[in-house]
């Protein structure tokens, strides 16, 4: 018997001693560690001044001017060894970057900047269209729209008509072929130019992609250009033009507006078409400030009788400007047929007349019948003509 059981009081066992126990079981400790870096990493992410945080590495090395070489470095002592670049030596102004592929890590340099790239202007003004006259050009808030420089004009320095295309012109039946519609659907612009002659005349929509692209193709193939503009119709908005059209609704000062958007979109051309438009073609009040303004800027207009109620005639006559009004469209009726029936109804009324002007959508059919016609048409004693030279006819006789 020790102590212990003689001091214990009589009916009660023995005192146990107690064993130290954490508070909290092992699965506790664990859970409470994974919220604590849950919750670090949340922090980070909400509070941590890092914009770039997830984002692929770029890294730029600037190589910075020297007046002198530099002498080359060579290896002492455990250095380690001198890496030389097996890229070119790249230029002060210039910066290459090396762009790293999050997923795989490639990395690719790049370099970028070159002759005053430091100090270029961050927003260039676009290039002159090939061919055409930076005097006949003026600043709008839209970009570069036509202005005549004194006797210099639009309508004459794009025309395609010479003295020699004149004096010829004076002696036979002429027809002038438009062709409009393009700049939407570079494939079709594209067929309309290299298929049709270039005495054909073309007209483009100010809304296609790259519209400056296709105007300086079609006037490398020798094609005079006119630019349509869009104009109320009579069921306008159930049918629309498009974007920034003319209304009879807005004053002089929003349309003019609009019609310098419309006329920055290329440059080049020799005139104005309408397009669509027969309500506001047929409104004075609208079409007076138009006219106007467009005779102003030396261009000629092209009226594509929409309606026998058109008024662009008498103002244009008023604005001593060129002007011409389509006789009939000749694929109204998109068939061979057709077309050839149309074709040879111009003819007759070029013989009548003097001259004769169709008018045509870039349709594949129309295309086609137009440049076999074409081919056989001065054989029948009529000759294919730009529009300029069938308007400055008209206007001769």
């Amino acid at each position: 018997m020790t102590a212990d059981d003689l001091s214990t009081p009589l009916g009660q066992k023995t005192a146990r001693k107690r064993r130290f126990r954490l508070p909290f079981s092992a699965m506790q400790a664990l859970a409470g560690l994974l919220g604590a870096l849950l919750l670090g990493f949340l922090g980070f992410a909400l509070f941590a001044d890092n914009p770039l945080g997830g984002e692929p590495v770029v890294r730029i090395a600037i190589n910075q001017p020297a007046a002198d070489k530099a002498p080359e470095a060579k290896p002492s002592g455990d250095a380690g060894p001198v890496i030389k670049s097996a890229e070119p030596a790249v230029a002060a102004n210039q910066r290459t970057i090396t762009i790293i592929d999050g997923s795989s890590g490639q990395r690719r340099d790049v370099v970028v900047g070159g002759d005053n790239a430091e100090t270029s202007d961050p927003a260039p003004v676009p290039a002159l269209m090939t061919g055409v006259d930076p005097k006949l050009l003026e600043k709008s808030r839209y970009g570069m729209i036509p202005v005549a420089a004194g006797p210099l004009k639009p309508f004459n320095a794009y025309s395609e008509t010479t003295d020699a295309l004149r004096a010829r012109a004076a002696k036979m039946p002429v027809i002038a072929i438009v062709v409009g519609g393009l700049g939407v659907g570079a494939a079709k612009t594209t067929d309309a130019i290299m298929k049709l002659p270039g005495a054909v005349t073309l007209a483009f929509t100010p809304y296609g992609t790259e519209p400056a692209k296709l105007v300086e193709r079609a006037r490398a193939q020798r094609h005079e250009v006119l630019l349509q503009i869009p104009m109320e119709p009579f069921d306008y908005p159930d049918n629309d033009p498009g974007p920034q059209t003319l209304l009879t609704t807005l004053d002089a000062e929003q349309n003019a507006d609009r019609l310098a958007w419309h006329m920055s979109r290329i440059q080049g051309y020799v005139g104005i078409a309408n397009f669509m438009g027969a309500k506001f073609i047929a409104t004075e009040a609208a079409m007076q400030p138009m006219i106007r303004n467009a005779a102003k800027r030396g261009l000629g207009f092209l009226d594509d009788n929409a309606t026998p109620r058109s008024v662009a005639g008498a103002i244009a006559e008023g604005q001593a400007m060129p002007f011409a009004r389509a006789d009939f469209a000749i694929d109204i009726v998109p068939t061979s047929a057709e077309i050839d029936r149309a074709l040879a109804k111009l003819e007759a009324q070029a013989r009548e007349r003097g001259t004769a002007i169709g008018i045509a959508s870039a349709l594949p059919i129309s295309i086609e019948r137009i440049a076999a016609w074409a081919k056989q048409l001065e054989t029948r004693g009529i000759m294919l003509a730009p529009l300029t030279t069938a308007m400055l006819k008209s206007k001769s006789s």
